[in-house]
């Protein structure tokens, strides 16, 4: 993934993007190269067009330039409003001399580039994000010029959350790894989970006779789930008056490599804190080998679409099924209800 096309934000500050404000040559070097720059958003018009300040200049953004979507109609208002205050990624698309100099910029055309280029990249591919808002189904993340994604809850990390607030806050600076896309919607698929580690990984910051905190992510009759990290969970014997999300003190009693368990006894509960743990990231970049197939080849005919059906079929279908093999992918199940799901490669043919 390009760095020309980061977060809103991430290029506000950088000596090469101020230097491109610094005259009307510079800019229009800019627009010839279509370079993607950032300004702040100032000012929104009852028309809604955006004034944007460049140091020593301002620039418009036309209402139908200020996000992909808005010319369809298929993007709100409030993705323009919300921009006010803070910055914003655009190209120059006109420099014209004047008393002040007219400027005229596009976001559209920044969110585009990005775009283009996401769909490019391999499942796989490590991105950084800032998260934008959440919701109780997931996350959603700016991961390059305003272009947004969602992570889904059961993708923030190994361990269940009960809300993506419990992993993230808005305007966090993460990585997330690209999955998957769909080159005719436009869309991406992102993930989180495996860039926090492996359980190996994890465990060893991790042995027995310590006392550490965590959080209690589940609470059954025989034991209470309490995490240690965010890819990382033990097993505690039951306690009354305990409910998920808990911050509580453990001591780790055994851990078991072969049988990736950890075994913990509850010492009290803590006063909670006031946000989520900061994530401690393994991986930060290069390109991950377990997402080997970029795009789906969708069905063309009925015939194909049910052939699919079936060699995609689980050996063992059902509700809460076990760990299977099915003719698409390994399917297996992991302590209390996660499950991994690494994708295979479906051939052509039967």
């Amino acid at each position: 993934m390009s760095n020309l096309y980061l977060p809103e934000g991430r290029l506000l500050h950088t000596p090469e993007n101020q230097a491109a404000w610094e005259t009307l040559s510079s800019l229009r070097q800019a627009m010839e190269q279509e370079t993607v720059l950032e300004g702040r958003a100032v000012l929104c018009t009852p028309g809604h067009d955006l004034l944007v300040n460049l140091g020593p200049f301002t620039g418009t953004i036309p209402r139908e330039e200020a996000a992909l979507g808005i010319r369809e109609g298929t993007a709100r208002e409030i993705a323009i409003l919300s921009r006010v205050g803070k910055p914003i990624s655009f190209t120059v698309t006109g420099v014209a001399e004047g008393a002040p100099p007219q400027l005229t910029l596009s976001r559209r055309r920044a969110q585009e580039l990005a775009l283009a280029e996401l769909l490019r990249c391999p499942p796989g591919t490590v991105l950084p994000a800032t998260v934008t808002h959440l919701e109780g189904f997931g996350a959603f993340v700016d991961v390059g010029c305003g272009v947004v994604s969602l992570i889904g809850i059961e993708n923030c990390s190994v361990s269940r959350i009960s809300h993506p607030a419990r992993r993230f806050t808005v305007g966090q600076e993460i990585y997330t790894v690209l999955t998957g896309s769909d080159p005719d919607q436009g869309r991406l698929f992102l993930s989180h989970k495996e860039l926090l580690g492996t359980w190996l990984e994890n465990v060893a910051r991790f042995s027995p006779g310590m006392t550490v905190a965590g959080w209690v992510r589940g609470v059954k009759s025989y034991g209470t789930f309490v995490e240690l990290t965010p890819n990382l969970t033990g097993l505690a014997d039951q306690t009354e008056g305990l409910a998920e999300d808990d911050r509580v003190s453990v001591y780790i009693k055994a851990i078991l490599p072969d049988r990736m368990k950890i075994k913990l006894t509850l010492i009290h509960r803590l006063e909670p804190e006031p946000g989520p743990e900061p994530l401690s990231y393994f991986i930060t970049s290069a390109l991950l080998l377990q997402f080997p197939i970029k795009q789906r080849k969708k069905p063309q005919t009925s015939s194909e679409a049910f052939l699919c059906g079936i060699r995609q079929r689980p050996t063992l279908p059902g509700r809460l099924q076990p760990s299977t093999i099915g003719a698409e992918r390994l399917n297996f199940c992991v302590r209390y209800g996660n499950r991994w799901i690494p994708f295979a490669i479906v051939t052509g043919k039967l």
